[in-house]
């Protein structure tokens, strides 16, 4: 992860990092001005709630998976190629975040509205663009006819649980990650 630029970010950080190990209803803002040095009223400086750093959280890494979304069907790639792409966002993301991608797996849901409905719908046109993508990939002839929810959910599944598997595997280089997971979840629906 990129250092933190300002005292915002820094929180965020290390909120993130409290979140992913402690979870979101066990952490306490003073837990968080703890692991940055301050007194909890400094915190409030920079940050209205714990809700705030939450909702700031999880709608950076939806955004930048929207925007990664976007980017790839711009693209004049196949759609396997684009599926390939797609995972290796999830790589590059979680990499690059690893403590913040942590909490799309369980701690979006103590979101309070209207966020929770705003994080609510990028997910989902998030998984239907990538349903859309597999649908066309099997119109097209590029994948085998499959059960498109069952593929994503496949893929889907360990991608957002790839955070909890690459801090156990730190000496792997993540060409051969890449490699590997894009074998490993596209080569069964490919084409031959």
């Amino acid at each position: 992860m990129k250092g933190p630029k300002d005292r915002k970010e820094q929180i965020l950080h290390e909120a993130a990092r409290l979140f992913k190990k402690q979870g979101y209803n066990a952490t306490t803002v003073r837990m968080i001005a703890a692991q940055m040095k301050m007194e909890a009223s400094s915190l409030y400086n920079h940050i209205s709630s714990k809700q705030e750093i939450l909702r700031e959280l999880l709608l950076q890494m939806a955004n930048l998976f929207t925007q990664g979304m976007k980017n790839i069907e711009a693209s004049q790639s196949n759609p396997y190629e684009k599926l390939e792409l797609l995972v290796s966002l999830h790589v590059q993301l979680t990499l690059e975040y690893p403590d913040q991608i942590s909490l799309i797996t369980g701690e979006w849901i103590h979101l309070e509205s209207p966020e929770l409905q705003h994080y609510t719908e990028l997910r989902q046109d998030y998984e239907l663009r990538f349903k859309g993508i597999i649908k066309l990939g099997i119109e097209e002839g590029f994948l085998e006819k499959t059960d498109v929810d069952l593929a994503l959910f496949s893929i889907l599944s360990t991608l957002h649980w790839l955070y909890s598997w690459l801090g156990r595997h730190k000496e792997i280089p993540i060409e051969t990650i890449e490699s590997e997971l894009k074998q490993t979840l596209l080569l069964g629906i490919r084409k031959r």
